[in-house]
């Protein structure tokens, strides 16, 4: 296994990862704003899960997305 290209792979991917998530995000909370089911919100809860199945890893991150 050589590290470096391993380092690279995963950059690469949480670089994928944390790109379109963050379009899908705003386009989902733009769309429910102009749908008004965000009023009376100051956040909104978030939760990404990372699976890999070949390793038996499962890994979840939580935060509230503040609006305000």
């Amino acid at each position: 296994m050589n590290e470096d290209t391993l380092n690279m792979s995963i950059r690469k991917f949480l670089k994928q990862v944390g790109v379109t998530s963050q379009r899908e995000i705003e386009m989902a909370v733009r769309n429910a704003a102009a749908a008004g089911r965000l009023k009376g919100m100051n956040s909104i809860s978030a939760t990404m899960t990372l699976n890999i199945a070949a390793l038996g890893l499962h890994h979840e991150v939580r935060e509230d997305l503040k609006l305000d």
